[in-house]
């Protein structure tokens, strides 16, 4: 019998037994525990399966003598909210003295499969891995070799056990709902993220709560997918505003854009169409980035505390926190209201023909 402590038959788990029960040598289990390339993908996947049924972990997360590591990988770095979130890890890593590696993962296997070769032989004292899909084959190579993983704002549902940090999503979505609803709009159109993230799912499950608890009718035709962008938001936003489909008594009068960057390409919609903000459209965003505040109007938004989920994820791994902890964080959200939302002026958003009628968004 093996215990989930690395212990068979009272003693500690040890290579022989990996490669007993991997069926492979000694030679090849030291290859994969250290990260080293020249073993086939379906060994390698034997060997750590075998690790984690045995229990079997490094006796050290780093190699002796080098510097503790954090490695942190992001699926894009294109906006502000990459920057906060290394702002809020880079809080306890540098008084700690431990040093952050970033990489870019775009979601291929094949890229995948060697940054992982690379974290392993580099033996950092954890992982963190941004607006990623938790898999089971992740969380194991990482667990195998006693190196802590943490998902901030996972795409998918985490497996059992693997730890991840994320903000309210749902609370998020039912704020911005709640806000616009009660301003007297009702024709609220919504540019959600990708149908396989998490976070879009449970921000539109929100927004759709609250029209239930204003008796309020919620039009399915008024949501658009997208991605977390500004030019996915301006291509959806003018579908919306002025699509072929869309008649002026349907034509929405409040937009809630799913992230900040989705409310940047609103804007610019909005621009194109001579709309005002907030005269002409009600927008909303989700995330309130720094440059939120800069864009004209400034943007009602709903704020994830993103340096704070940065932060959480980096104590997590140097904590090394203990298997009986909850490995979910999930931190508030809160609705700031600005000026880019206000009562709805006609049933039809009028098309503006004055230079200040322009929303121009500044970037920066």
């Amino acid at each position: 019998m093996t215990s989930g402590n690395g212990v068979k038959g009272g003693r500690r788990v040890i290579l022989r037994d990996v490669a007993e029960r991997a069926g492979v040598s000694i030679a090849t289990v030291s290859k994969v525990a250290n990260g080293r390339g020249e073993v086939s993908r379906d060994t390698r996947n034997r060997v750590e399966r075998a690790m984690a049924d045995l229990g079997y972990f490094q006796s050290s997360p780093h190699k002796a003598g080098s510097s503790p590591l954090i490695e942190v990988a992001f699926h894009h770095f294109d906006t502000v909210w990459t920057l906060d979130i290394m702002r809020g890890i880079a809080g306890p890593t540098q008084s700690a003295g431990v040093r952050s590696v970033v990489s870019l993962l775009d979601g291929d296997d094949v890229q995948m499969a060697a940054w992982v070769e690379e974290v392993v032989a580099r033996r950092p004292i954890g992982v963190i891995v941004v607006f990623s899909k938790p898999t089971e084959s992740l969380g194991r190579r990482f667990a195998s070799r006693n190196i802590p993983c943490v998902f901030i704002d996972p795409l998918g549902n985490p497996e059992s056990g693997i730890m991840s940090v994320q903000s309210d999503n749902w609370s998020g979505g039912l704020y911005a709902g709640r806000h616009l609803l009660a301003l007297g709009h009702r024709r609220i159109a919504t540019i959600t993220g990708p149908g396989n993230a998490m976070c879009a799912n449970a921000r539109l499950a929100g927004f759709r709560s609250a029209f239930t608890e204003f008796d309020a009718s919620f039009d399915p035709t008024m949501v658009r997918h997208g991605e977390f962008t500004a030019d996915s938001g301006e291509r959806l936003a003018r579908e919306l505003l002025d699509g072929d489909a869309m008649r002026a008594d349907r034509r929405p009068t409040a937009i809630f854009a799913q992230s900040d960057e989705i409310a940047l390409g609103v804007y610019r919609a909005a621009a194109a169409l001579d709309m005002r903000i907030p005269d002409d459209l009600s927008v909303v965003g989700f995330d309130d980035v720094r440059t939120s505040i800069t864009l004209m109007p400034a943007l009602t938004t709903v704020s994830q505390p993103l340096a704070r989920m940065g932060e959480a994820a980096a104590r997590m791994v140097m904590e090394r926190r203990s298997p009986d902890a909850d490995p979910r964080v999930i931190l508030p959200t809160e609705l700031v209201v600005r000026t880019s939302t206000a009562a709805p002026g006609d049933q039809a958003p009028s098309r503006a023909d004055s230079l200040g009628a322009k929303t121009l968004a500044m970037t920066s």
